[in-house]
């Protein structure tokens, strides 16, 4: 049963319809249209923040069968990831943690479709980081790490790797 649950996602909140649209989706992404599963799991992500992690873990699904689900998906994925840099998202340590953690998942790829509005979502993410009101020191690690992950071509370089993790592994 663990296994299934795992590859069933968290669609129980929805109607039966839309579930088995989102999983024709995760079977068949080319099945379906990609814009309105998109819309249906952004505009969920938006109303139900716990979801939000989900979200992200179906779209990575979606487009592991190939880059061309991705085009439906990157303006709803950029919806969401913005919403995760509002400043009452930052102030919260797991949407940080979400944020920084699809950033790592999809951000080279979301850059190369839409170079324009990455740079738009990592203003709001380096002012996030630069006027922390009420941001916590890991929202702020989390924050720096990813900015220098992009400045660095989406690669952690042996020195930040030392910076961010050595803690962790102590």
């Amino acid at each position: 049963m663990g296994e299934a649950s795992r590859e069933e996602y968290k669609i129980q909140s929805f109607d039966a319809e839309t579930q088995q649209l989102l999983k024709t989706a995760l079977k068949d992404p080319g099945a379906v249209d990609l814009e309105k599963v998109a819309n249906v799991i952004v505009d969920h992500s938006l109303q139900d923040c716990v979801f939000s992690k989900e979200a992200g873990r179906m779209c990575y699904a979606i487009i592991q069968v190939n880059n061309m689900p991705m085009m439906a998906l990157v303006n709803p994925v950029y919806d969401c990831l913005f919403r995760l840099a509002q400043p009452d998202s930052l102030s919260r340590e797991e949407e940080v943690d979400c944020l920084v953690l699809q950033l790592h998942r999809v951000g080279e790829q979301l850059e190369k479709m839409n170079g324009q509005r990455m740079d738009e979502l990592f203003v709001l993410i380096r002012d996030g980081f630069l006027l922390p009101t009420g941001l916590s020191s890991l929202a702020q690690l989390l924050l720096l790490e990813i900015i220098e992950f992009r400045a660095a071509g989406w690669k952690t370089t042996p020195a930040a790797h030392k910076y961010y993790y050595s803690e962790v592994s102590d």
